[in-house]
């Protein structure tokens, strides 16, 4: 069993053959469809027929990679090798994000959810909810895991210590752009360049996805609003 199809370079399906040992790869378990975790799923199915691929269905996106997507569901229970791991549902950083659990070890395969130094991106312009991501951040914790083994970066080896400061840290923003909002500023592009001065050219739209993705969670607790303007859409702060 795979974790995550990757995007079928030829460097990534030589190893995969190499660790097969002529072996035949059973099944591809995905932890949501962005690119860099889905798109591979053709070329794996290429170079090993017969593998079959998984994932929580992402209605209306799933068939952008034309392989025979196996529904998977939260709490169930999957086959890998002799032993098996657990779904379970995450969503946020997309909408279709599981990770998959390892019990007896505590090991949670996290996908997405978390990557160690830095944080993780909520794109609100493509299916990502803050309010679901902390959601799956505490369900997770929840979990006591030993280790998280994310899709990019080192093995978490403190998940407890990492998810308790990306919770702190997603307080914080909320009560950055609230003050921002107290201050005058009131359209997405004023909102980044108060909280996130000086940011590089590079990482200014993932810094927008991020803004709007805590404006839509804090209009959702009555903490802000939109308001109607033809040209741009504007913010503002309410009393809570």
């Amino acid at each position: 069993m795979l974790v995550d199809a990757g995007t079928g370079s030829p460097e990534h399906l030589d190893v995969l053959e190499r660790l097969l040992g002529g072996r035949p790869l059973h099944r591809v378990l995905v932890t949501h469809n962005h690119s860099d975790h889905a798109s591979g799923a053709e070329a794996i199915l290429a170079r090993f027929p017969g593998t079959r691929f998984a994932k929580i269905p992402w209605p209306g996106r799933d068939d952008r990679y034309p392989v025979a997507w196996e529904p998977l569901g939260d709490a169930e229970r999957v086959e890998a090798g002799d032993d098996a791991v657990e779904v379970v549902s995450t969503p946020g950083h997309a909408p279709d994000h599981a990770c998959f659990w390892h019990g007896p070890t505590g090991v949670l395969f996290c996908g997405d959810l978390a990557i160690q130094g830095t944080t993780v991106v909520i794109p609100a312009s493509a299916g990502g909810d803050l309010r679901d991501y902390i959601a799956s951040l505490e369900r997770v914790m929840a979990l006591e895991p030993a280790q998280l083994l994310p899709a990019h970066g080192p093995v978490i080896t403190a998940p407890a210590r990492l998810l308790r400061l990306y919770l702190a840290h997603r307080r914080e923003r909320d009560a950055q752009i609230l003050e921002a909002l107290a201050r005058g500023a009131s359209s997405v592009d004023e909102l980044v360049g108060r909280v996130y001065a000086g940011l590089a050219d590079k990482l200014v739209r993932f810094a927008r996805e991020t803004v709007v993705a805590h404006l839509v969670k804090l209009e959702r607790e009555g903490r802000a609003r939109r308001l109607e303007e033809r040209r741009e859409e504007r913010w503002e702060r309410l009393a809570h």
